[in-house]
C-alpha cells in the first residue's frame, strides 16, 4: 500500500523529511478495524513527532491521527462496527499513522462519520474534537446545558485547529461567556463566525483587552499554544478559584507556585491518554465522537477545514507541516485520496 513516512527527524525543507513509500497491507486483529483511508487532516503534534520519535534502523515512521474512511475488514473480537461502515477518528500516538491507503485502529476510539460531511470536511474534526471536548467536560468540569452560569472562558489562540472547535462546542452546550483571542483581522473574523461572544488581541495586554469588552477577569483559561508567553497575564485576570487548563509544551516549563495566591487549579489534556493507557473509560472517545458527529448533522457544529491541500502525499504533507510550523494557520489542513 501507498504511504507516506520518514526515516530520521529533519528540517521540514529537508528532500527527505517525508517520503512516498510502499508498505505492507496491515491486517486487522482483536479489537482492530482496517480502514481504507478516504482523507485525513495535519496537526502540531504531527511536526512534534518528526522532529522526537525516530523510528528503529531500517524501518519508516508514519504519521497521521485525524481520520476518514470505511471499514473493509474487522478483528474478531469487534462488536461495534462492520464493514462498509464510513467512520472518524483521531487515532493512536503509540501506533503507526493514517498517512497509508489502509490503517487500523481500535473501535473504542472511533465513531460513525457525519453524514452531512465530505471526507475532507470530516477530517478537520476528530483529534481537535476529542480535545476540546475533554478539556470543556473531563478537564475543567463544565455542564453542559442553558442552566445560568458565570463562567467566563477564555482560549487562547481560538482560531486554530482545536479552538476553532472549542468556541463551537462551549457556545452551543454551556452557558458561559466565550472569549476567544486571536491578532489577525481574518483570524478574529474566523472565531467571532464560530460563536464566540468577544474576540481579543493576544498580541497586546490581557488586562486592557478584557476591560476593552467589558470584563473584569475570566473564571476559566484553556491555552492552547504559547502559554509560556503569556502565563504571567493569565495568572493576572484570571479569578481566583479559576481553573487554568493547556495542551501545549511551555518553553522551560511553568512556575506553579504563581496560581498559589489564587487557588488557582492546574489541567493538562493529551487527547491520546485514553488509548496510550488502554484507560477504562477508553470507549468515550468514540462516544464522544459519536454526539459530535450528531452535532454536525444537525448543523450545530461547523467543519473546522481551513485549506485542503489536495493528495496524500509527501509534497503534500511536507507543505503542511511547513504551514503549521509557521503558526498562520487558520482552521485545519485537510489531505483527501492518493
Amino acid at each position: 500500500m501507498k504511504a507516506v513516512g520518514y526515516t530520521q527527524s529533519l528540517d521540514i525543507n529537508d528532500p527527505k523529511a517525508l517520503e512516498d513509500i510502499e508498505l505492507p497491507q496491515p491486517t486487522p486483529d482483536a479489537r482492530d478495524l482496517l480502514v481504507k483511508i478516504s482523507a485525513v487532516s495535519v496537526n502540531p503534534v504531527d511536526t512534534k513527532v518528526r522532529m522526537r520519535a525516530v523510528p528503529p534502523e531500517g524501518e519508516y515512521k508514519v504519521l497521521g491521527y485525524d481520520a476518514v474512511g470505511k471499514v473493509v475488514a474487522v478483528g474478531d473480537q469487534v462488536t461495534t462496527y462492520k464493514v462498509a461502515d464510513r467512520v472518524w477518528y483521531a487515532g493512536d500516538i503509540t501506533r503507526s499513522g493514517t498517512n497509508a491507503e489502509y490503517h487500523l485502529v481500535d473501535e473504542r476510539i472511533v465513531g460513525l462519520a457525519p453524514q452531512s460531511l465530505s471526507a475532507a470536511e470530516a477530517a478537520a474534526v476528530p483529534l481537535t474534537a476529542i480535545t476540546a471536548w475533554e478539556l470543556l467536560f473531563d478537564r475543567i468540569g463544565l455542564t453542559q446545558g442553558d442552566q445560568a452560569t458565570d463562567v467566563r472562558l477564555l482560549f487562547i489562540g481560538a482560531a486554530g485547529g482545536v479552538g476553532s472547535i472549542l468556541v463551537q462546542l462551549a457556545s452551543q452546550l454551556t452557558n458561559a461567556t466565550v472569549i476567544g483571542t486571536a491578532s489577525r483581522p481574518e483570524s478574529q473574523a474566523w472565531v467571532k463566525q464560530r460563536g464566540a461572544d468577544h474576540v481579543i488581541d493576544h498580541s497586546k495586554s490581557f488586562s486592557e483587552e478584557l476591560s476593552r469588552v467589558g470584563l473584569e477577569n475570566v473564571t476559566h483559561v484553556i491555552s492552547l499554544t504559547h502559554t509560556d508567553q503569556h502565563y504571567d497575564q493569565l495568572v493576572e485576570i484570571i479569578a481566583p478559584q479559576g481553573k487554568l487548563a493547556l495542551i501545549d509544551d511551555p518553553v522551560g516549563g511553568l512556575d506553579i507556585m504563581k496560581l498559589k495566591q489564587k487557588s488557582v487549579s492546574l489541567h493538562w489534556e493529551l487527547m491520546f491518554t485514553r488509548s496510550m493507557f488502554q484507560t477504562a473509560d477508553m470507549a468515550e472517545q468514540g462516544a464522544l465522537l459519536n454526539k459530535v458527529s450528531e452535532l454536525v448533522d444537525a448543523g450545530k457544529v461547523k467543519t473546522t477545514l481551513g485549506e485542503n491541500f489536495g493528495t496524500i502525499n509527501a509534497e503534500n504533507l511536507k507543505r503542511a507541516h511547513a504551514q503549521i510550523e509557521s503558526n498562520t494557520s487558520i482552521g485545519k489542513i485537510v489531505l483527501e485520496g492518493f
